[in-house]
């Protein structure tokens, strides 16, 4: 992803991929590419906050009502998993005024 992930962009999971939750992990299939990518507990919360466009934001106050962590860790951690997710094509990004 060449740009950084703005708190009013909204995320959502791309159409080409499915999921499988196992218990609280899950492993995500690129069906563009055939490739597996897992999860750990915590990335499957973000991953199913995106079953839904929601944007950085919503996410962010989201995780920090189900986790007991300090904000602008979590903050910079969300949006590195984001920013990943987006560079392997499992998330698309869009610009809040563009939606």
């Amino acid at each position: 992803m060449s740009s950084k992930l703005a708190s009013h962009s909204i995320v959502a999971a791309a159409k080409d991929q499915i999921f499988c939750a196992l218990g609280e992990e899950a492993v995500i299939l690129n069906l563009k590419n055939g490739v597996y990518y897992g999860l750990d507990a915590v990335g499957s919360r973000i991953w199913a906050h995106v079953q839904e466009p929601k944007t950085v934001n919503e996410i962010r106050d989201a995780l920090l009502n189900e986790f007991d962590v300090e904000g602008r860790l979590l903050e910079n951690d969300l949006r590195a998993l984001l920013e990943e997710l987006a560079a392997e094509g499992l998330i698309e990004v869009k610009d809040e005024t563009s939606a």
